[in-house]
């Protein structure tokens, strides 16, 4: 009888190998797919990176060379030197510098303090201030720039680098994006630092602050991309060349392009992308990291 039984296991275990490997081999092959399909799409959105830096160094009579080629034969170095030379991209780099790291540093102190009230006090109207500033996300900003230009031109802020900088302080997605984070700091936290005497203040300077320093680096990297890459309000605002900021910049080169010369247009497009390609390169686990950690996604 043992015999038996042990006979029929050990066909059922044999009836039932195969299909445990079909289903380890199906998961392999669903996996490689997976790779192969990501490899493809990395390399569809390294392909426009590298043709850009690669006709940057080309001379302008390679620009337009067909077949294109990948790689120049002739480094053309001179075409970075031209971009400096043909107008103040050294003032208008350090203007974008500038207006960046005010508008990030200026969001970090309101979306703070603002987050921190949201996700921790109470206080009249609370809940529909919070709707009215959910609401604020839907109006685009090229509906509100009228009345934001005649405040700015009241103020007497035109053509200013103030102008870019001061109605980009308030940031509702940043208050938003920092009210999620502060929400998940434990209460437990909040109750031992009451007992111990804090107020308000030390509670969101010497609790809080340290611990979303994490979501607080995502905002300081999110609000540096948009706003090196904004054009919209500098073409409204800016008038003189000497406080044009990056995208303005470089659209001053695009009388290269009646010449045959795109590697210099590219050479200025290579320059100001590359502090946001280091910043990508360099802090994108952090930023993967905070949206994770707020569940803020898309």
């Amino acid at each position: 009888m043992t015999d038996t039984l042990a006979g029929e296991a050990s066909v059922q275990t044999r009836a039932v190998r195969p299909a445990s490997g079909a289903s380890r081999w199906t998961a392999l092959l669903a996996r490689q797919l997976l790779g192969a399909a990501l490899v493809v799409l990395a390399c569809l959105w390294l392909a426009p990176i590298v043709w850009t830096i690669s006709t940057s160094l080309r001379t302008p009579a390679q620009s337009f060379s067909l077949p294109p080629k990948w790689l120049p034969t002739d480094l053309a170095f001179a075409n970075y030197q031209m971009v400096f030379d043909s107008v103040p991209f050294a003032e208008i780099l350090t203007n974008s510098v500038k207006v960046s790291l005010a508008i990030v540093v200026g969001q970090l102190v309101t979306a703070s303090l603002a987050g921190y009230a949201f996700a921790r006090l109470n206080f009249p109207g609370k809940n529909v201030l919070f709707i009215l500033l959910m609401a604020s996300l839907m109006v685009p900003g090229q509906a509100t720039i009228i009345p934001v230009f005649l405040l700015i031109k009241w103020f007497g802020l035109a053509d200013t680098l103030w102008s870019l900088i001061l109605p980009a302080w308030v940031s509702a997605f940043g208050v938003f994006f920092m009210r999620q984070a502060f929400m998940q700091v434990p209460q437990d936290l909040v109750d031992a630092a009451k007992i111990d005497g804090a107020d308000q203040w030390h509670i969101f300077s010497r609790v809080f602050v340290p611990l979303c320093a994490g979501p607080l680096a995502v905002l300081a990297i999110l609000s540096f991309n948009t706003f090196w890459n904004e054009f919209f309000r500098p073409l409204i605002f800016l008038s003189s060349q000497h406080n044009f900021t990056l995208p303005l910049g470089l659209v001053t080169l695009q009388g290269y392009l009646g010449t045959g010369s795109l590697s210099v247009v590219l050479a200025g497009v290579v320059i100001s992308m590359m502090p946001v390609l280091l910043i990508f390169v360099f802090a994108q686990r952090y930023v993967i990291e905070g949206i994770a950690r707020t569940g803020v996604k898309g």
